[in-house]
């Protein structure tokens, strides 16, 4: 019981962490060395691009906005540019023809290079052909500049809270409404001491 709760525990917390990287956003330094409204056939990969909501996604086909970039290091990377609409994530971008027309005004080329600040969610996986989608854009004085993530640091510590909250509550409910069934009743009924080991446990306590 001990190694199922720790494994479910892990479970859960690898698909929250995997889940709010993917969706929190990020902050990329750039150089913009071109854009392109490319024609995408939508496959098994659907799911890490826009939602019905956030365009004319009901079609099989659409032309896609996509913002090809130069890291510091001379890595490539591609964005995708879409509205999220009103549908998750909450971004509820609606500008994405004016955040490419603004990217296509800072392209730069090696010789007088131009460094942006592109602010975005999501992933970049050439095997399944996924990319991240651009939020914003802002120039930046080099290619060193930090960006600090205050919204990630504000909302990480808002879930926290709230995180704890919920467990203080679960133990005040558990120690009030749970654990006295169990005080009540017959010691050496098998279900009872049952209940109350799985219940301890659950609280991250051995009873006996």
């Amino acid at each position: 019981m001990k190694y199922a709760k720790w494994t479910f525990i892990g479970l859960l917390a690898v698909i929250l962490i995997g889940f709010l990287h993917y969706t929190l956003p990020q902050h990329d330094i750039v150089r913009i060395v071109g854009t392109e409204n490319r024609r995408i056939d939508f496959g098994e990969n659907s799911i890490f691009w826009a939602s019905p909501a956030g365009g004319a996604a009901q079609m099989g086909n659409r032309d896609v906005f996509f913002i090809q970039t130069q890291r510091a290091n001379g890595k490539p990377m591609v964005y995708r540019n879409e509205d999220t609409g009103w549908g998750w994530p909450p971004y509820f971008k609606l500008d994405s023809s004016n955040l490419q027309t603004m990217a296509q005004d800072l392209v730069s080329n090696k010789a007088d290079p131009l460094w942006v600040s592109m602010t975005h969610y999501g992933w970049r996986n050439e095997w399944l052909s996924i990319y991240p989608n651009a939020v914003s854009v802002k120039v930046v004085s080099g290619p060193d500049a930090r960006i600090i993530p205050w919204f990630n640091i504000v909302f990480l510590i808002l879930l926290l809270v709230a995180v704890l909250f919920v467990r203080r509550l679960w133990l005040r409910f558990r120690h009030r409404s749970i654990d006295p069934m169990f005080n009540d009743g017959p010691s050496d009924d098998g279900a009872h001491r049952r209940g109350k080991r799985f219940w301890g446990r659950m609280g991250g306590k051995n009873r006996k």
